[in-house]
């Protein structure tokens, strides 16, 4: 993997364990109800549903830095699929959620994704 690859496969493994962090154990703070445009009522109401969420976005960081520690062999595989799942994660969450997960999730998912095939 070209380093390039690495550094992006780093910054959105770094991401979604900041959602991991947020949405598991920051969902009710109202600096999260601020980002999210959500009440107090609404984040306590939501606040399991956001903690599974978050362990999901885990998975998928755990999965990114799998891929940078990996051996050559499997590094690029493991890229692909991972930043694949974070591409059509960011695309359903920007269709039915909001549109600013196209740009924070989809788009670093995707340059990712082609870094991998392409360098």
């Amino acid at each position: 993997m070209s380093i390039i690859c690495k550094i992006l496969t780093f910054l959105i493994a770094l991401e979604h364990f900041y959602f991991l962090y947020v949405e598991m154990f920051r969902w009710t703070a109202p600096r999260t109800r601020k980002a999210f445009g959500t009440t107090e009522e609404f984040a306590q109401a939501s606040k399991v549903l956001a903690a599974n969420q978050g362990l999901y976005n885990g998975f998928l960081a755990a999965g990114l830095v799998w891929a940078l520690a990996a051996g050559p062999d499997l590094a690029k595989a493991l890229t692909i699929f991972f930043a694949g799942c974070v591409t059509v994660a960011g695309l359903y969450g920007g269709a039915t959620a909001n549109k600013r997960i196209f740009f924070v999730q989809a788009l670093p998912g995707f340059l990712t994704l082609l870094s991998a095939f392409l360098l």
